[in-house]
């Protein structure tokens, strides 16, 4: 079992990501707005450092080549965040 360190500082990047295939873009429960609205309500009930926010509209999840999720892969590998939070279905 992975023990968490409960004094870490949580370096935080959102990750919103809204496909064609997802359904009606309009539709507010799933809309990259409302998913960045949410998650970063999360992440300041939390107390943690808001990083960065990244979007991906438009892309299907099916594949990992989309702008802001390579963006995002690089930050965690520099260093930049060591904490993703992101909206599932």
């Amino acid at each position: 079992m992975k023990m968490v360190d409960m004094n870490k500082t949580h370096n935080v990047g959102i990750y919103c990501r809204l496909s064609k295939d997802d359904g009606d873009s309009k539709d507010q429960s799933a809309s990259i707005g409302t998913q960045k609205d949410m998650l970063i309500k999360y992440v300041h009930e939390k107390g943690w450092n808001l990083t960065r926010i990244y979007a991906d509209d438009g892309f299907s999840g099916v594949h990992f080549e989309r702008p802001n999720f390579k963006a995002m892969i690089r930050d965690i590998e520099d260093g930049i965040i060591n904490t993703v939070v992101t909206k599932d279905a």
